[in-house]
């Protein structure tokens, strides 16, 4: 049995019968240890232009999503965009397409050494992406990533299990890490959308006004999307 297949049935395993809000971390820790990487993570993408973030398997896998969620370029990004697997196989040897990236996460994760993205197809519609990251370079192999739709595949058909909770977007979703988790999912929306009214700017130009804060700042996103929640409205 191949790594990829074996990975697609520990997922497919993992979620049966599990409660929905243990479906996603569940599944992120079936897709690392099937795989045989580092950590991973599970997002989706949404009519916003944010990345929705479900799980993460570990503080290092949860410190890459969020560099990617606040600069907004990265393997997610690109193979959410493509719909194409994307590898960075040796972070030490490799110049990354992605400038900003590339230069935050060998400073945040300096032991991290190669990346991947998977996209999630819901027919033919992208619904995210699971990112891998491993402590040592050409974790994945050039077989192995072809043959990871299959693992992608299981994890599309797991989320099925959750598909209610996703589309009413009603309360923020009961996961681990919660705090982390509603920040991506649920406040970074009512933050946008509270800039949207004090501002009278669009919602992209909300989102890119507290992208670079974080950016400016060095602090993650969700930080500024607490402080926006924080600060009451003003009066006129």
């Amino acid at each position: 049995m191949t790594a990829a297949a074996k990975a697609a049935r520990m997922v497919a395993e993992a979620s049966a019968d599990a409660p929905a809000a243990d479906v996603p971390r569940r599944v992120c820790e079936a897709v690392r240890d099937g795989l045989c990487v580092d950590g991973a993570t599970l997002a989706l993408l949404t009519d916003t232009p944010s990345r929705q973030l479900l799980a993460a398997s570990d503080d290092d896998a949860l410190t890459l999503e969020d560099i990617q969620f606040t600069l907004l370029e990265g393997p997610c990004i690109s193979a959410a965009r493509t719909g194409e697997p994307v590898a960075v196989h040796d972070l030490r040897h490799e110049l990354t397409p992605w400038p900003l990236f590339g230069a935050t996460l060998r400073e945040k994760l300096p032991r991290v050494t190669s990346v991947y993205a998977l996209p999630l197809f819901f027919g033919d519609y992208v619904l995210g992406t699971v990112d891998l990251l491993a402590l040592r370079p050409h974790a994945l192999g050039e077989e192995a990533l072809e043959e990871a739709s299959q693992v992608a595949d299981a994890v599309t058909a797991a989320l099925m299990t959750t598909r209610e909770m996703l589309l009413t977007g009603s309360r923020a979703p009961d996961w681990e890490p919660r705090d982390v988790v509603r920040a991506h999912w649920f406040d970074t929306a009512r933050a946008v959308g509270a800039l949207v009214a004090r501002r009278g700017i669009s919602a992209e130009d909300a989102l890119a006004l507290m992208r670079a804060e974080a950016f400016r700042t060095g602090r993650p996103l969700a930080d500024i999307t607490t402080d926006i929640l924080r600060d009451p409205p003003r009066r006129p």
